[in-house]
């Protein structure tokens, strides 16, 4: 068995003794809560019925009073936010006006709060805005001075609506925005994440970050297509920020009232919580408004309290579990401190209540999460094939379930249930386990060693001391036989009576198995101990568990071991599970082993109650177990059939990136769905950094991550229980790591230094793609365009290399307004600047083309309602897609009317490649257009005509692309030409030139050149033609492009290689990325080529 060298060995050691884990002191605890009756001494003096009052904040004191939760949070004193403070987001002159408010009478008061959009002023009201800004930033210095580890500001009048010079929708001053910038300026901190999930859109906290790229502002809420207040285009997911800030604006519009839980939750994982990994926030504030609970009048959506817990817990993974609550808006008294209440208990580190009816997100929810994908994705990484379509004929009509519809009428309002425990994280270990050893091979990696090291680590840390040690048993024979036969347990139990020799021969009859006489008790005693965990757990002993034990058992079958597994502990445990709570409890069993669990499978294949997911090497059947059944297509059999999932890694360095796409594409998706009332997770660390069988990357941090995220499930009843894991070091931290997060603590922050390997993100979407028959989840609905002509097609996708975000090309800022079209009142917006940052996809270099609008530019109201095909004259901006949205230079010129406010043109709800949102919301900005849109819009361009949508509806989807020589060339590029034909009289001619992605992930399956070098000369292997071929960069095969034969592009879609490069201009194409490619690692085969075909190598390197 190979082993690590000494000097690697140290380097891992050295390595993991840098993290956070060997610092127990640095643990914090405690939640803050700022609560002030000050906040109570304003209301509406001419209306009584105002929906924001006192009594607002009296129901939620009377709930916490109640739960008892104000005396479990650190009290903090409000205070008053200072003039200079306010001055981070608002002018002077506007703090001005609001303070001499305090000197209006009833009737001045009226006249002023009506030049303003729902909103009222009491002579108190600047006192309480002050107060009430001043309280986040009190509960900000805690935070990040380490007084505490998170906290909630229970404030009015809310914030988020509040604009730099401008009160709006009850706001007067920005409580979060001001707590940004404060947070920036007086604690260095370099990125803050803003969450905004009250049920209205905050668009005066977007208006203030759009340009930064500092500050990350993700906003859920309620749209209609601009029917609901704020009535803003601006509040559409095609809204994604504008120069350096392009990609920090995240909208999610719901465009239906009774949006539930798992619409809620399904944002989160799928776009939410992957940008913040990447972005790395250092600290989190919430706009928390409550509105969009069941029973709100204003919401009228169906989210839980249980459902706010949910999302409470999801950010408390980020940033070090700095998360700072302020409260929004809310107007049912009783959903309103339910659902405070809820998110409070979670901050206070209490397990997230099981969600009632979770279910899957709807239709309308996955259109507007797949538009929002769609528009983000050329700016982050971890986005990239993120929001892939089905295939239309891969689901067939009878497998798939209706879809519900119209609004879901929910159940009455469920009251969450809290757990009083008397402990929260339970441990078993039994030092008697270590009696089982190899008796000819005293380096073999399942050595006693792995269980006493880890549990010296735990005790080192302190971790021990904090857990309840629960004593351990062997199994009994009653347990054991739930998973296998008697004649097998009668097998094993024999092997304690027999000499050297026999022990040897009996090991030999399985595979991967060594058998000493104390085999048998060690595999009891482990299975024993998993069973006891979950006897505490289900009773309520403790809430969750580590079980520190071994023998390993995922592998051992019902009638035999396997893998160095005897005695299948999690699967006997689950049984145990369902044996003592009387019915078949839902149970999820996640595998994260770096090798397939083949024994737990097949005990549960047939079983719809115990839903198995495993990620795990299988480089195509050839990584231990071997064979099919760790295939991606196992996916249970009879009434089990669904309940297997199997994310099947083709090959090593699978790391933390991986394993966090899949966890928030695939399987939180479906274990929310499926709702457990249980977790365990066979916690194998043999995918960790420095394994000598895994061959995989995942940190410790990694692991507490994936920990972290599970404890939203079950109400946090969830139990780890060892696995695989064969570098002492690495396993030891690993499970402290784990060990941690099942204590509360909240997960280190955690550096991705790289997006997701291709290799994973096609396993994880082809295990998505097999099982979207069985959860609905996992689908892609095809989307409905509500705000233009009736159509519905599947939402296509092209793989786009992010954005660099660090740069911005010719920006352009205009100042104005942008105007309110619905309440027809100007909105006071920062400068908007539209520009074009480096991004890593093939760009368009386009030079521009000007049309003369001096004569005829419309009014902002003329242009209010217009479609971006109907706006290509006067101000509007033409249309564009999210990616396309890269090109550079492409300029409309025109001339602002006089007078007239801004508009944001109208965008179309329907996200395809040849219909998308405006880039800039002000009028006279940079809008950027790409080749194939500018050939799109100029073949359809008729300004007199109203049939653009017709047309563009007939357009192929392959037309569209950019221009793939090897895969696809625009067969109507020639249209580019007409085009101009057709209007000649336009001043300027755009010329354009393809820009190569400067780097793309797939580059790492470039083969070396082979000995015997290129032959520039040699014919298709297919076809025999010498015209346009290409050669596979992977395996060196040549074959034509797609207009010869196509037969290069056949390779691809069978061999899965992504790059070739042409003999006739040696040019590199990424079929994955969709794009032209030039990088430095591909320097020595264009030079072999060059040589070959010209005799000479390249002239000037890259």
């Amino acid at each position: 068995m190979k082993k690590l060298t000494q000097a690697t060995e140290q380097d891992l050691i050295v390595g993991l003794q840098g993290l956070d884990l060997n610092l127990e002191a640095k643990t914090l605890s405690g939640t803050g809560l700022v609560f002030d009756e000050q906040l109570n001494e304003f209301h509406c003096l001419w209306d009584d019925s105002f929906p924001e009052g006192p009594e607002r904040l009296h129901a939620i004191k009377e709930q916490l009073i109640q739960e008892g939760l104000l005396d479990r949070c650190v009290s903090f004193q409000a205070r008053f936010a200072e003039k200079e403070e306010l001055m981070l987001v608002h002018s002077l002159e506007y703090i001005d006006l609001m303070e001499t408010t305090q000197y209006m009478n009833e009737g001045e008061l009226r006249i002023l709060a009506d030049t303003y959009d729902s909103v009222y002023l009491h002579p108190n009201s600047y006192t309480c805005a002050c107060l009430a800004s001043g309280s986040v930033l009190r509960l900000v210095d805690a935070v990040l001075g380490n007084e505490i580890r998170n906290g909630m500001a229970i404030i009015r009048p809310p914030g988020h609506h509040a604009q730099h010079s401008l009160m709006d929708g009850y706001c007067m001053f920005n409580h979060v925005a001001v707590a940004a910038r404060y947070a920036q300026k007086k604690h260095a901190v370099q990125r803050v994440l803003i969450v905004d999930w009250d049920v209205h859109h905050g668009q005066g906290t977007q208006f203030a970050f759009d340009q930064d790229p500092s500050v990350l502002y993700f906003s859920i809420h309620r749209y209609e297509q601009g029917r609901f207040w704020p009535h803003l285009k601006a509040s559409n997911w095609s809204t994604v920020g504008f120069g350096r800030g392009q990609g920090y604006t995240i909208n999610v519009p719901w465009n239906q009232v009774g949006m539930r839980d798992a619409d809620y939750i399904a944002a989160f994982l799928h776009l939410l919580l992957p940008v913040a990994l990447e972005f790395q926030p250092q600290l989190v504030l919430v706009a928390a408004g409550f509105d969009a609970l069941q029973g709100d009048p204003k919401g009228e959506m169906a989210a839980t309290p249980a459902g706010f817990a949910q999302l409470t817990h999801l950010l408390m993974g980020l940033a070090g579990g700095k998360l700072i609550l302020s409260l929004e808006g809310g107007y049912n008294l009783r959903s309103l401190a339910e659902g405070v209440s809820a998110s409070l208990h979670t901050l206070l580190g209490d397990p997230c209540p099981i969600l009632e009816s979770p279910g899957a997100p709807c239709p309308s929810a996955q259109t507007s999460l797949s538009c929002a994908l769609e528009a983000l994705e050329p700016f982050w990484e971890v986005l990239v094939k993120s929001a892939e379509t089905l295939e239309e004929d891969f689901l067939e009509e009878e497998n798939v379930e209706k879809e519900e519809e119209g609004p879901w009428q929910p159940p009455a309002l469920a009251i969450p249930a809290w757990p009083v425990l008397q402990a929260r994280t339970g441990l078993v270990y039994d030092q008697r386990m270590m009696g089982h050893y190899n008796l000819w091979d005293n380096h073999h990696p399942e050595m006693p060693q792995r269980v006493f090291r880890i549990m010296r680590r735990l005790e080192e840390l302190g971790l021990a001391g904090r857990c309840l040690t629960l004593p351990t048993r062997p199994a009994t024979d009653a347990e054991l036989l739930t998973c296998h036969s008697a004649e097998y347990v009668g097998r094993l139990r024999a092997t304690a009576k027999m000499k050297t020799r026999e022990l040897h021969r009996e090991g030999s009859n399985f595979d991967s198995i060594y058998i000493c006489p104390g085999t048998f008790a060690c595999a009891q005693l482990a299975t024993g101990a998993a069973c006891r965990l979950v006897e505490a757990v289900l009773a309520g002993e403790v809430l969750n568990g580590a079980a520190v034990v071994r023998p390993p058992g995922h592998h051992a079958e019902r009638d035999a071991a396997c893998g160095f597994c005897f005695f299948n502990s999690v699967a006997v445990a689950a049984r145990h599970a369902q044996a003592i709570s009387g019915h078949a409890l839902r149970i999820l069993i996640v595998d994260w082993d770096v090798h397939h669990g083949n024994g737990t499978q097949h005990i549960f294949e047939e079983d719809p109650s115990v839903l198995y997911i495993s990620l795990h090497r299988y480089d195509h059947g050839t990584f231990f177990p071997m064979g099919d059944e760790g295939a991606s297509c196992q996916t249970g059999r009879a009434a089990g059939t669904g309940f297997t999932v199997n994310v099947a890694w083709n090959g090593p360095r699978v790391g933390d990136a991986d394993y966090l796409a899949a966890w928030h594409r695939l399987v939180l998706p479906v274990a929310y769905e499926f709702n457990p009332e249980l977790v365990l997770v066979s916690a194998g660390f043999d995918a960790a950094r420095g394994d000598p069988l895994g061959g995989c990357q995942v940190s410790p941090e990694g692991y507490a991550h994936l920990t972290h995220l599970l404890m939203g499930l079950a109400n946090g009843r969830i139990i780890l229980i060892l696995e695989g894991g064969y570098n002492l070091t690495s396993i030891s931290e690993s499970m402290a790591a784990c060990t941690r997060s099942l204590l509360g603590d909240p997960p280190p922050l955690l550096t991705l230094s790289r997006p997701p390997l291709s290799g994973a993100l096609a396993s994880i979407t082809e295990t998505t793609h097999i099982h979207r028959r069985y959860w609905r989840s996992l689908r892609v609905m095809k989307v409905e365009d509500k705000e233009g002509p009736s159509s519905s097609k599947s939402i296509t996708k092209k793989v786009t290399q992010p954005a660099n975000r660090g740069s911005c090309v010719g920006m352009i800022t205009p100042d104005g307004n942008i105007l309110d079209t619905d309440a027809g009142k100007p909105t006071s917006a920062s400068p908007v600047a539209a520009s074009t940052p480096d991004q890593a996809k093939s760009e368009t270099t386009v030079v521009e083309f000007s049309q003369d609008q001096t004569s005829e530019a419309p009014t902002g109201e003329d242009t209010a309602d217009q479609t971006p095909s109907e706006a290509a004259t006067g101000e509007a901006a033409v249309d564009q897609t999210p990616s396309e949205a890269a090109t550079e230079g492409a300029t409309w010129d025109k001339t602002p009317s006089e007078g007239g406010a801004e508009m944001i043109p109208t965008p179309p709800a329907l996200c395809t490649d040849n219909q998308t949102p405006p880039a800039s919301p002000a009028q006279g900005a940079t809008t950027q257009i790409s080749p194939s849109k500018l050939t799109e819009n100029l073949r359809t361009l008729d300004l007199n005509s109203e049939a653009q949508e017709a047309a563009n509806s007939q357009i192929p989807e392959d037309e569209r692309l950019l221009g793939e020589a090897a895969g696809g060339q625009d067969r109507d590029a020639s249209g580019l030409t007409q085009s101009f034909g057709e209007h000649a009289d336009a001043d300027q001619v755009v010329l354009y030139a393809v820009t190569p992605l400067p780097w793309c992930p797939h580059l790492v399956a470039v083969c070396p050149v082979p000995e015997s070098g290129l032959d520039v000369t040699q014919p298709c292997r297919d076809c025999g033609t010498l015209q346009e071929n290409w050669v596979c960069l992977s395996c060196y095969q040549v074959y034509c492009g797609r207009y010869v034969g196509a037969h290069m592009l056949q390779h691809h879609e069978v061999s899965g290689h992504p790059l070739v490069l042409s003999y006739i201009d040696l040019s590199t194409w990424c079929y994955n990325c969709e794009a032209y490619v030039h990088h430095q690692a591909l320097l020595d085969v264009k030079n072999a080529a060059h040589q070959n075909k010209f005799g000479e190598c390249i002239p000037h390197s890259l």
